[in-house]
């Protein structure tokens, strides 16, 4: 038998498949297979690991993935396989976050998962080592019986993401960062209508690092004198609210420039894009001295708020009586009822009525960490100071509502 002949003008592959099977080597029809599959965007990615394990990867870098996004794509999980390694990537195009794991890997490549219902598919599997295939535009997630069999999103349509080096960046405490983080961020706006109000501001201040938050209403600031500062920059406070739960760990690398501002631990990289615009004038906000001063017991002036609250509504504010002894709180709703009573402390100065706002007064007292807590006025109509006793560090701002 001769072999057919090869039209020189028709694909080369198409020529490959013209000769006779007995003459063609077996590997050519794997090269043919490989072309194929290639040509059509077809990823093949194998690995094992600990259902757990999995789950928090994909959980954690899920965190960056928009709930609104236009793009499909979007609501996808990048899973790059090489060297041993799992690096799984969501995004939304202004916050990416990049998770690690070491895997058994029985075949290398890329493919994008669905991220929600990935992540819930590995943690509802039962205990144990899960196995997870990337093949002919399925992903098939399994692991001690249950199988997931889902459509797979393309790779090619995932965001080409720049790698961002953290060399040369400032290592801190995750652990502080984050719990300073916290408690600013309760001051953070979030109306996407004042983007500038949305982020954090973090400036050098005469020791060290200062993290700023203003939603107008309140002001929010929390020095870190053994934290070295990085240029300054505004970084929205919705990625930063991520960083404990997706690369927190007890040592951290920040790096800032002009556009982006990285987080990076052996757990992972958040990047973020920073906000360009000027920050409010918040200096001019803090007086050097208060003549009126009230110190009573955290907790316990939360459990009085609390109760106000059950009374009060978001537009009904908590009367304080600053007098000798303490403080009087009240607060009235005529189709409802009153609520008072008096909280012990210690007072100097002129006898005050001020009102807040029951929710941002709670907030800033929440983020007080000392056992009692300080509130400093002027008068009725400009902003109390809330800190905690013998600590300026943190300080929280709060405008008064008018009575």
């Amino acid at each position: 038998m001769s072999p057919a002949r090869v039209d020189p003008r028709r694909p080369s592959h198409q020529a490959l498949r013209d000769f006779s099977p007995i003459h063609t080597p077996y590997y050519c029809h794997y090269c043919l297979d490989y072309i194929k599959e290639k040509s059509r965007g077809i990823t093949t990615v194998r690995i094992r690991a600990e259902r757990d394990d999995l789950a928090d990867v994909l959980a954690r870098a899920g965190r960056a993935v928009g709930t609104r996004s236009a793009l499909p794509i979007l609501q996808g999980l990048l899973c790059q396989v090489s060297g041993g390694r799992l690096v799984v990537t969501g995004t939304d195009t202004e916050v990416t976050i990049k998770t690690n794991l070491e895997v058994e890997v029985l075949e290398e490549g890329r493919t994008v998962v669905p991220a929600k219902l990935a992540s819930e598919a590995v943690r509802k599997l039962p205990p144990g080592a899960v196995a997870m295939t990337a093949a002919d535009g399925e992903v098939e997630i399994t692991g001690n019986g249950p199988r997931f069999r889902l459509r797979e999103m393309s790779v090619d349509d995932f965001p080409q993401l720049t790698d961002v080096a953290v060399t040369g960046g400032i290592e801190v405490d995750g652990d502080l960062v984050a719990k300073a983080l916290g408690q600013v961020g309760v001051a953070a706006s979030g109306d996407e209508g004042r983007p500038t109000l949305t982020g954090i501001l973090f400036e050098a201040n005469e020791e060290g690092l200062r993290l700023v938050a203003t939603d107008s209403y309140r002001l929010a600031v929390r020095d870190l004198p053994e934290v070295a500062a990085p240029p300054t920059s505004l970084v929205p406070y919705r990625a930063l609210r991520e960083l404990a739960r997706t690369i927190g760990q007890p040592k951290v690398t920040m790096s800032f420039d002009e556009r982006e501002a990285v987080f990076a631990s052996e757990r992972g990289q958040l990047t973020v894009r920073v906000i360009e615009s000027s920050y409010p004038n918040y200096r001019q906000l803090l007086p050097e001295s208060y003549p009126n001063r009230l110190t009573v017991s955290r907790e316990g002036l939360l459990e009085a708020v609390a109760r106000a609250s059950l009374v009060a509504e978001d537009h009904i504010p908590v009367r304080l009586s600053l007098h000798q002894g303490g403080v009087e709180l009240s607060v009235s709703r005529q189709e409802v009822g009153e609520e008072t009573e008096h909280l012990g402390g210690e007072y100097s100065g002129e006898d005050i009525v001020i009102a807040f706002n029951t929710r941002y007064l709670t907030d800033g007292v929440n983020a007080v960490g000392s056992d009692e807590i300080v509130l400093e006025t002027s008068d009725a109509l400009k902003p109390g100071l809330l800190h905690g006793t013998g600590d300026d560090s943190f300080r929280y701002l709060l405008m008064p509502v008018r009575l």
